[in-house]
């Protein structure tokens, strides 16, 4: 009736001894890298939110049930008659007539009791994963809306620049054609130009409400309050190494342990099935005090004791069927550890080569383009006011520097945000 042992389940051992070791450990103030600014807005997120309270008091009752599971089940105490003669209802009257008291205690078979103790305490490992799991996520929606908020505050400095600088060329070509030098179409264009940018600018200032609306959601607060991104002035700058990542998530990402103790505990509960096919034992004992006879007899008090056992009578209608449930269970665990296994190296070295290439992208835009577009937009404007060239290729080179500074921009936040998400699969901070 044994069944061999799984070499899935020689992997887990080691891992689960770690992580019944991590659980006594207190959790870092941010479970995901965090700026100094980000920093607070996470943790306030992490001490606020309601689910995550309840999660904690789901594993603490866990916790505390682990020791009752496998306890003896308490033991029965009971008071009864014996032998009374239904015509007389008479205690001296018959010599086996007596008044009873027994207690009984039922005792599994041996290994029962530490089984159902492994079965409570997999399952409250279980839930302290999810714990993880729901800290790592929250903290990443936190960090993406924070991110998001810097992308459209640097958008609105970029739009308020060049409102500016439109208004500023505006100006001069209305000065221009007001002394015959310039062209009316000039004006017409920086015009359609500016309300462009109002019409941003509003655009821009929703958002930005929205992301400050999501972020107090996320951290639970009662009221609306403001919130003011501070730049991260660090080059998001990240070495990648793929077999490192993977080996990292093997040993910490929250939602593969959870699937390591969905195959603890259907291993403990198919042993638990196996052995289920022993009997458990029930013993009792019994004291009887008799009364003295009618004639004055001294009856002496019995001491009885019975011990019995359950029989597997039906043991294939239960015992087997439970045993091949808890045997497909298992292998059902086992398939569902080893496909997120490979979904989690995929989605790794995805992840890992977006970072790379958002990476390569912002190097590009910092050491090549915006320098060559800033260039080109002096020289445009040098020879604008020299009459060599339109108005129209003065002011595209203008625009373009600022949209390449807001492109250059959106790949350094996009950096950080893919960094969070690669944090939540490897279920840690990176160095």
């Amino acid at each position: 009736m044994k069944s061999r042992p799984k070499p899935l389940l020689f992997r887990l051992t080691i891992v689960t001894g770690m992580i019944l070791f991590l659980s006594v450990t207190v959790h870092a103030n941010s479970p995901i890298w965090s700026s100094q600014s980000l920093t607070p807005l996470i943790e306030e997120g992490l001490a606020n939110n309601q689910s995550l309270k309840s999660l904690e008091y789901q594993v603490d009752a866990l916790t505390e049930q682990i020791p009752a599971a496998g306890a003896l089940p308490d033991p029965r105490l009971g008071i009864g008659l014996m032998n009374m003669p239904v015509d007389t209802f008479r205690f001296d009257e018959e010599p086996m007539t007596q008044k009873q008291v027994f207690i009984a205690q039922k005792i599994p078979w041996t290994g029962k009791r530490g089984l159902m103790e492994e079965e409570a305490q997999w399952s409250a490992r279980q839930k302290e994963m999810m714990l993880d799991a729901r800290r790592l996520i929250l903290a990443k929606e936190i960090a993406d809306a924070w991110y998001d908020l810097g992308f459209i505050t640097k958008s609105r400095e970029i739009n308020d620049r060049m409102t500016e600088l439109v208004d500023r060329i505006l100006n001069a070509a209305e000065s221009r054609y007001a002394t015959g030098k310039g062209s009316q179409q000039n004006i017409f264009q920086a015009q359609v130009e500016l309300s462009k940018l109002y019409n941003e600018q509003i655009i821009l200032k929703t958002k930005h409400r929205g992301l400050e609306d999501r972020i107090n959601s996320l951290l639970n607060r009662q009221n609306y309050q403001p919130v003011v991104f501070v730049d991260n002035p660090e080059e998001p700058g990240i070495r990648l190494s793929l077999p490192d990542l993977k080996s990292a998530a093997l040993a910490h990402n929250p939602e593969l342990k959870i699937r390591e103790f969905d195959i603890l505990l259907s291993n403990t509960r198919t042993q638990m099935a196996e052995k289920d096919y022993w009997p458990d034992f029930d013993v009792m004992a019994a004291y009887g005090q008799r009364d003295e006879s009618r004639s004055g007899q001294d009856w002496v008090d019995f001491f009885s004791t019975t011990v019995s056992i359950s029989l597997p009578v039906w043991k294939n209608s239960k015992q087997d069927k439970k045993l091949a449930a808890a045997a497909a269970m298992q292998h059902s665990t086992e398939q569902a550890y080893e496909n997120m296994v490979n979904n989690i190296s995929h989605q790794l070295d995805a992840l890992a080569t977006e970072i790379i290439n958002l990476q390569d992208n912002y190097t590009l835009y910092k050491q090549s383009l915006l320098p060559q577009a800033e260039e080109w937009a002096r020289a445009a404007l040098d020879a604008y006011e020299v009459g060599e060239v339109e108005f129209d290729t003065m002011i595209n080179a203008r625009m373009r520097l600022l949209m390449f500074e807001l492109q250059a921009e959106r790949h350094r936040i996009d950096i950080f945000k893919k960094r969070a998400e690669l944090e939540v699969l490897i279920g840690q901070p990176l160095p």
